[in-house]
């Protein structure tokens, strides 16, 4: 493990220019196979005896720079990157359960992580609860015998609510239950859900640790036991590989993504602050508004996303979007630019409403995801589409 601190992590874990004929930046090995220098040493290779790269769908110097580096930052032993944020969570839930299992999710979770848990149900019977995890006797009551996975989202996309993960951890450690916890919204600069006893941590690397909206990806951390022999398989069978240009792309993101973040989070605290006293704002929901505890326990900072509903139905609430100047409309978060959506009608439009209401997701509900602009502009925009509503 390295003694360095996170920032200087960021950007040199896992690399060493002096064994890469100087080269400051991480080469990008952009290739598909690579050659045995005969045909006994690919045999070894094939059957694990030595070391070889063999093909990029199952190694890639680039890719494992990556790995290496946010394994490091999230704390764990070992890191796999994959295509995109849901190829990470589709296969750390294939490699949990199986058909007839049961998994405990956190009160709310991103539309398409939703919809693949119904996936599983359908095609396996893999029981799928939603329980508040507020407390320790709800973590309790939601576990069954057959309960083999419990995946959190922490803050949860778009309601921003907080689960403990300290709690959470701590109850299934004692039922020998693996917890994964989904930690886009905050990066491992603001949160580090492995120091609290979680068991695997999912990324969509698209947002923050890539930072500039130009890169598909996911990553998945945990032990070497897990990566190695349950997650790995998975990968290298369903093929869900990230390949080593994005890999590449992402390892120059993550060089900032420490000082991206302090902006990110500068500048929502400031249009958090004048949100609530707007008029027509009757909700606003970012981590420090939170009053349980966990914000203070678990989380260095609020983030880049706030949620907030207004005095309107949905046809108001998509109004008011549509008057938006500079602040673009579109899904994603954790972009330089600061984007906006409309939770029950894009992100988690898969949801049923009975179910998305239960989870909070109301029709005058807003995600903004704050950008690194000057704060001032931002906030000029949302108020005067605000004023008309």
């Amino acid at each position: 493990m390295s003694d360095k601190k996170f920032a200087t992590d960021a950007i040199h874990h896992g690399y060493d220019s002096k064994d890469m004929l100087g080269s400051l930046a991480t080469p990008l090995f952009q290739t598909a196979t690579f050659e045995f220098p005969s045909a006994e040493r690919g045999e070894a290779s094939f059957l694990g005896e030595a070391d070889d790269y063999i093909y990029t769908r199952v190694g890639n110097p680039t890719v494992d720079v990556l790995q290496e580096r946010i394994a490091q930052l999230e704390g764990g032993e070992s890191a796999l990157a994959f295509a995109s944020g849901m190829g990470a969570i589709s296969a750390v839930l294939l490699a949990l359960t199986k058909a007839e299992d049961h998994v405990v999710c956190s009160p709310g979770v991103y539309g398409s992580t939703f919809g693949f848990l119904m996936l599983l149900k359908e095609k396996y019977g893999i029981e799928v609860t939603f329980s508040n995890l507020q407390s320790e006797e709800a973590v309790r009551e939601a576990i069954k015998p057959n309960t083999t996975c419990m995946y959190v989202e922490t803050p949860i996309n778009p309601t921003m609510q907080l689960i403990d993960l300290q709690l959470v951890s701590s109850v299934a450690k004692e039922h020998n239950i693996p917890v994964v916890v989904d930690n886009t919204f905050s990066s491992p600069y603001l949160q580090r859900p492995m120091e609290l006893g979680v068991d695997v941590v999912v990324h969509s690397a698209t947002k923050y640790l890539n930072g500039h909206g130009d890169v598909i990806a996911g990553l998945a951390i945990g032990s070497a036991e897990f990566i190695g022999e349950k997650l790995m398989p998975v990968l290298k069978d369903i093929g869900a590989v990230l390949s080593p240009f994005d890999a590449w792309l992402l390892l120059r993101g993550m060089k900032t993504l420490a000082i991206r973040m302090d902006r990110h989070c500068d500048n929502a605290e400031k249009i958090v602050a004048r949100l609530k006293a707007h008029k027509n704002v009757t909700n606003v929901f970012y981590p420090t508004e939170d009053t349980t505890g966990i914000y203070e326990k678990q989380m260095k900072r609020g983030g880049g996303v706030i949620a907030f509903e207004v005095d309107g139905d949905k046809k108001a609430t998509q109004a008011l979007l549509n008057r938006l100047q500079f602040v673009k409309v579109a899904v994603s978060l954790g972009d330089a630019e600061t984007l906006i959506e409309h939770p029950a009608t894009m992100t988690h439009a898969v949801i049923p409403e009975e179910e998305r209401l239960r989870m909070g997701i109301t029709d005058n509900l807003i995600r903004l995801s704050v950008g690194l602009e000057d704060w001032e502009d931002i906030w000029s925009d949302l108020q005067q589409a605000l004023n008309d509503l």
